[in-house]
């Protein structure tokens, strides 16, 4: 552990010198006001046993002596001298009591320090609990302290970026307001220009989303060959499949169309493919295992467009390794498109990247997007993956509700805003947490 006292005109002054030389990991040990401003004392590599072990009393090893009973030396019974024509039998010598021979008062005494010890050696552990219970204590709240410390030093920083760059600030607080993430917001308030001509410069979040925002700008790349369409349950895939089967349909005919679905688990999901399939007028066909879809990918192989609908799992199904898994052995060849439901929150959306990640999407499907209360969520996490939206669905209607998401881009940011006017404002206290704190670290 390593201690060290600072001197400085303010707190604020000493903080920053003790997270310069010691780092964020620093803590704060006393502070007082001096003649030549404030003393911090603070340390680091901070270690709770350490102190235990130095305030333990040092009686404790004396006490613990003090309860073995003293060891006197047995005082040896005075021969006499026996007769040697006539031996008799002597008596045994009585047991010698460790304080005869001694005073009264001093025997007393030594008894009376034997039983102090003995109760002094008894109460040590409730001592020590108390020690280490104060201790824990001291340390709960050394780390209430640093927590209000940091966030006082949030606050300062954030009213200092506000101040020296208050176009960036702006652009944080506009993008917050429509639920970007915190990251995913600072990394695209970080293209924000110093300077701008713009009378309007709430239109700047708004550039920035649609400029980094990621779309398929070519559609063939997912929309020719074998398509596979996964995701969680209740996404809306089966819907999707019949957009864009439809949508495939109108443009090229039903001739070079199929429909595989590999959706054993729900009750009436094959039945309802099969009647989008008959309206379409395109085969539809049924596999349940790996094997069983390779062959009939293999029967179906003239066909320019085949789409998959896969059964919808939820990112914690134990069944989902293995319905993907027979994916990648039935359809390797396929590209996957990954239905992600709009509507769904930050966390459960990352949950979905990551359970499907095993099959590279090459793209995903913004599904359910006129159920979501915000936008912002699923923005962040398409943003934060780098994953490309190839589609956009905003209804139930087939195919009229499927647009591809390069026509769409300034669309979804405009409706991502409108939506921010029912959500609540953000308090100060917000952006001094999430884009304060980076500064006071550095």
């Amino acid at each position: 552990m390593k201690i060290k006292r600072y001197m400085a005109a303010s707190m604020r002054v000493a903080l920053a010198q003790v997270r310069a030389e010691q780092g964020p990991d620093a803590v704060i040990l006393s502070s007082r006001r001096v003649e030549e401003g404030i003393e911090v004392i603070a340390a680091v590599d901070y270690d709770e046993a350490l102190f235990i072990h130095a305030a333990r009393p040092r009686a404790a090893a004396t006490a613990a002596d003090l309860a073995q009973p003293q060891q006197q030396p047995q005082p040896q019974p005075r021969q006499q001298p026996q007769p040697q024509l006539q031996p008799q039998l002597q008596p045994q010598p009585k047991a010698v009591s460790p304080t005869a021979g001694r005073a009264p008062a001093a025997a007393a005494a030594e008894r009376k320090m034997d039983r102090d010890a003995v109760r002094s050696a008894a109460s040590m552990p409730a001592l020590t609990d108390a020690t280490r219970s104060g201790f824990a204590s001291m340390q709960r709240e050394l780390k209430d302290l640093r927590a209000l410390l940091e966030s006082e030093l949030a606050n300062i920083s954030w009213h200092d970026k506000r101040l020296r760059e208050p176009l960036k600030a702006r652009v944080l607080e506009e993008l917050s307001a429509m639920d970007i993430a915190p990251d995913v917001a600072s990394a695209l308030a970080a293209h924000t220009p110093r300077r701008t001509n713009l009378e309007n410069p709430s239109h700047i979040p708004l550039a920035l989303l649609v400029k980094h925002l990621p779309v398929v700008d070519r559609l063939s790349t997912v929309n020719a060959g074998v398509i596979a369409v996964v995701g969680p349950t209740g996404a809306g895939k089966t819907t999707t499949i019949a957009k864009l089967a439809a949508r495939w349909s109108m443009q090229h005919g039903s001739r070079d169309l199929a429909l595989v679905s590999t959706d054993a688990y729900r009750i009436g999901a094959r039945e309802q493919l099969m009647t989008y399939a008959r309206i379409l007028g395109a085969p539809m066909h049924a596999a349940n295992s790996g094997k069983e879809l390779a062959r009939v990918l293999e029967r179906l192989k003239s066909k320019r467009l085949i789409l998959i609908d896969t059964a919808g799992m939820g990112p914690r199904d134990v069944r989902l390794t293995e319905q993907l898994g027979a994916l990648q052995l039935g359809a390797a060849r396929a590209s996957v498109l990954l239905a992600l439901p709009a509507q769904g929150e930050g966390h459960a959306l990352e949950e979905i990247i990551r359970a499907f990640a095993r099959v590279s999407p090459a793209a995903c499907i913004l599904t359910k997007v006129d159920e979501a209360a915000s936008l912002g969520a699923v923005i962040s996490t398409t943003l934060r993956h780098k994953l490309r939206i190839a589609y956009v669905c905003d209804g139930q209607r087939v195919p009229e509700d499927l647009h591809p998401a390069h026509q769409r881009r300034v669309w979804l940011v405009r409706a991502a805003l409108k939506l921010k006017e029912h959500a609540p404002p953000r308090g100060t206290g917000y952006y001094a947490r999430n884009f304060g704190r980076a500064r006071a670290h550095a």
